[in-house]
């Protein structure tokens, strides 16, 4: 298996795209080029990371270990962020896909009243290679069954679990969207309504998820407004080809401790 410092390793490059910065109603406020680098120093025993964004100064920093904040699946894919929430603090992470010459980063923040607050999309492609960009996601190109496989990991570095996976999602006719989604033995159906780019899951007043669809096929899963001693999760979704899609899910258990990490691998296999 391979270890979290050779999974980071699949990230070395430089990376050319945006940062795109979102309003929690889903508004695209500002789009900022940018040129992301990770050079492996030393026979690649330490990283050098530098960010340029356009008008800004360059940010450099150099790293030869990893955080508990951060953890690694194989083929590259990370998240970063809060290991806890917490009372009057802000909280958020990064949720990073990769797949082939192209990455897809999400940032999802909350204020201090834990209400969502901002959220970054971040679309890359490595220098060198030609970037392909898909069209915004709709909810049409959800439609269907989906299976396909997850891959949990564990901030205590227990050993990783897969289990199959098979997500359902359909439109009645009153507009309003159906999902049943099978992780493992565990079932779980919920319904939601369409409003132009946001996917509302409104049954539970106490727990209020929205769905972003935004630019280049990817999504921001994520509650309104966090609540204190309730489970939570930060998910984002990239639809990489139109029966390809992946999903990263950081959860927090209720004491608002991170505890997995899970990338789902998906085909559409009916519509």
């Amino acid at each position: 298996m391979r270890s979290q410092w050779e999974s980071l390793l699949k990230n070395l490059g430089e990376w050319q795209g945006s940062f795109t910065r979102i309003s929690p109603q889903g508004e695209i406020l500002e789009d900022t080029p940018s040129v992301v680098s990770l050079e492996g120093l030393n026979n690649n025993q330490t990283i050098r990371q530098t960010i340029r964004l356009a008008q800004e100064n360059e940010k450099a920093f150099e790293y030869s270990s990893l955080g508990r904040s951060v953890l690694f699946f194989e083929n590259g894919a990370f998240s970063q962020g809060s290991t806890q929430l917490g009372p009057f603090s802000e909280f958020g992470a990064e949720l990073g896909l990769i797949w082939q010459n192209r990455r897809l980063r999400l940032v999802q923040l909350f204020d201090k009243n834990l209400q969502l607050d901002k959220l970054t999309l971040i679309r890359e492609h490595l220098a060198g290679t030609q970037p392909v960009q898909r069209p915004p996601l709709t909810v049409d190109d959800l439609l269907g069954e989906w299976q396909g496989e997850a891959v949990t990991i564990y901030p205590d570095w227990r050993s990783p679990q897969t289990n199959s996976t098979k997500m359902q999602l359909q439109l009645d006719g009153a507009g309003r969207l159906t999902q049943s989604l099978t992780f493992g033995e565990r079932t779980i159906t919920s319904t939601a309504t369409v409003k132009d780019s946001i996917i509302h899951f409104n049954q539970d007043p106490q727990k209020q998820i929205q769905v972003l669809l935004l630019p280049d096929g990817a999504s921001a899963t994520s509650l309104l407004k966090l609540q204190l001693r309730q489970p939570l999760f930060l998910e984002v979704g990239w639809l990489i080809q139109p029966d390809l899609r992946q999903r990263m899910i950081r959860s927090y258990d209720d004491k608002g401790e991170w505890v997995t990490l899970t990338l789902v691998t998906e085909h559409r296999v009916n519509k």
